[in-house]
């Protein structure tokens, strides 16, 4: 047989957990990555548009430094050919690059997604975005494996 108090326990329990859940500080994420995320999405859009001429333009000088317009559109049609039209895409993480020898001075995020494209289900894309001298967020990397 169940104590009759049992349930006013596990109501009283739900309650307090509640409770706490309100009153405990909730950690907002870091203002600078809600920027960065929605300067990737709205690069990507334009991508899955087939627009890699307009991608290219929204870029970071970096970006455009590493590579002519011409090249990177033929390298983002080569690329999409081998994955097909995106179905959906899923935001993984958001952080900064690990130190290392090759990561150039600047105040840079690390963006990836798992997406799923046509030919390919189970793929992942990287995006690099620098904070410019102008204080906006542009793409300067772009993977997709």
């Amino acid at each position: 047989m169940q104590h009759p108090n049992r349930g006013r326990r596990v109501v009283l329990a739900a309650l307090s957990a509640c409770a706490l859940a309100y009153v405990l500080p909730v950690q907002a994420q870091d203002p600078r990555y809600s920027e960065a995320q929605a300067v990737a999405h709205d690069w990507l859009v334009i991508t899955d548009s087939g627009d890699a001429a307009k991608a290219y333009s929204v870029a970071a000088k970096r970006f455009q430094s590493a590579m002519t317009s011409e090249q990177w559109q033929a390298a983002q049609k080569k690329a999409r050919e081998g994955f097909g039209a995106n179905k959906r895409r899923t935001l993984v993480s958001t952080q900064p690059p690990k130190p290392g020898p090759n990561v150039p001075p600047g105040d840079f995020l690390v963006i990836i997604y798992r997406a799923e494209f046509e030919k390919r289900s189970d793929a992942t894309e990287t995006l690099t975005l620098e904070k410019e001298a102008d204080g906006k967020w542009r793409v300067v990397g772009y993977l997709m494996r």
